[in-house]
């Protein structure tokens, strides 16, 4: 067919699905497009769209043309309906590109059409497939338990708190995903439960829908008829909820001890001060309670003191490379 061809050249649909959604959920347009196209073709015959379609009364032929073959096949004014692969059909978007571009082809119109996309958070769904397959194939992987990779937790939150002081936006980007395979990680071992001792098994999904409830139980301002104008408020309001849910005898309880000490001292004293309660330092000599004391007067003045103290180490760490620097030199 030359270019100046008045013969109708037709279309061509290019469907395209995401796997991380449920197969036979297609939008309307998308079922449309299939109905009333002459022709539907996949190169895949293991598409799991494909039993859906087929349920639905459509006819779909297993066949993978080439760009040119598309072309002669929409000729006469006819609609072809390409249901993309997973690698979304780039052997043949390319080569239409080329017939395009050479200018002596009277092209269909081509149309993209989504039959369905990715919501936010849809890659999660991915991590949680690959997080399976390592799980269950990688030697390491397959023989790791809670208390093996606890310390992995704690050195991946520390790293994320580097990355959010240096302010590198791809450091804070990477560790964030580092701390996000901690606990697709231990939810997938959660899984397996522990017949032995008698340990329920839970999943990512009870993760998620664990903190889901609980974020819209404390934020009865937002999904709720409670009202909070300041940040004060907000704080107020998930105290008092936090309160009635955990039913503490005392404001300690919940406080981990393992924590670095700057951070349980200041954790200590914060609970102190919104519980309203006047208690004197304990009383003694030596630099424990000269370190106790920095903390809690940080703490009521505004500064997170292992904050602080991160700061400082890092101006000593910088003035002792300086000190080697100016050494080496001579």
């Amino acid at each position: 067919m030359n270019a100046t061809s008045s013969e109708d050249p037709g279309r061509i649909v290019l469907l395209t699905t995401s796997h991380r959604v449920a197969p036979g959920l297609l939008s309307w347009p998308a079922w449309q497009a299939l109905r009333t196209a002459d022709r539907v073709l996949c190169a895949d015959e293991a598409h799991p769209q494909l039993p859906y379609l087929r349920d639905a009364g459509i006819e779909v032929e297993q066949e993978a043309p080439t760009a040119q073959e598309l072309v002669d096949a929409c000729a006469g004014g006819r609609t072809v309906a390409v249901v993309a692969t997973g690698e979304g059909e780039p052997r043949l978007t390319d080569g239409l590109a080329r017939l395009a571009g050479s200018g002596r082809v009277q092209m269909p119109a081509l149309e993209l059409l989504p039959g369905s996309y990715d919501l936010p958070g849809a890659r999660l769904l991915d991590l949680v497939q690959v997080m399976d397959r390592i799980r269950t194939e990688c030697p390491w992987s397959s023989t790791q338990t809670h208390q093996g990779l606890a310390k992995y937790g704690i050195e991946e939150a520390y790293e994320l708190v580097e990355a959010i002081e240096s302010g590198d936006r791809h450091e804070l980007r990477e560790e964030l995903g580092d701390v996000l395979l901690q606990v697709v990680f231990h939810a997938r071992i959660a899984q397996e439960g522990r017949p032995e001792d008698g340990s329920e098994a839970f999943s990512i999904d009870d993760v998620a829908g664990t903190i889901v409830e609980k974020l819209i139980h404390r934020h009865p301002h937002v999904f709720g008829d409670d009202t909070a104008e300041t940040p004060e408020d907000v704080k107020a309001h998930w105290l008092r909820t936090k309160a009635v849910e955990k039913q503490r005898t005392s404001v300690t309880e919940g406080i981990p001890l393992h924590q670095p000490a700057l951070a349980l001292a200041a954790k200590l004293a914060s609970r102190t001060r919104t519980a309203g309660l006047d208690v004197a330092l304990p009383a003694g000599g030596g630099i424990g309670y000269e370190l106790l004391a920095l903390a809690t007067r940080a703490e009521a003045e505004g500064t997170d003191p292992e904050t602080a103290l991160r700061v400082a180490a890092r101006a000593y760490r910088d003035a002792i490379r300086a000190a080697e620097e100016a050494r080496a030199r001579g």
